[in-house]
């Protein structure tokens, strides 16, 4: 595999060393690929994403959310026609684009579970 190590990529205005430690930028940390995980299956309202993940705080959802929007990963559509107040997210085409990393890292994770966890 070639990669060009003297050049930096640029995506959404900040700067990376590497197209590894981009995509990581988008999806690392302990709750994105989760969030991401859940939306494969399809549009969900904040609080099915909750539900789905509740040893998540509703603060670092919340900014989590917002981090994956601001990288053009999910999108939010917000519904105010009558109360409550209704939000969904999904995938936008970006991120439809990261399903096969997110399901192999699901797999892996299987594989890890049922193989290796004694």
């Amino acid at each position: 595999m070639e990669t060009q190590m003297s050049k930096t990529f640029k995506f959404k205005g900040r700067e990376f060393p590497c197209c590894t430690s981009l995509t990581m930028g988008v999806i690392g940390g302990k709750w994105k690929t989760v969030i991401l995980f859940h939306l494969i299956k399809g549009t969900l309202r904040y609080s099915e994403l909750r539900k789905e993940i509740p040893m998540v705080t509703e603060r670092t959802l919340s900014l989590q959310l917002k981090a994956l929007e601001e990288d053009g990963v999910i999108k939010r559509k917000v519904y105010t026609s009558k109360p409550p107040l209704k939000v969904e997210y999904s995938l936008t085409d970006l991120g439809k684009s990261l399903i096969p990393i997110i399901q192999s890292i699901a797999d892996w994770g299987d594989f890890a579970v049922k193989n290796h966890s004694k």
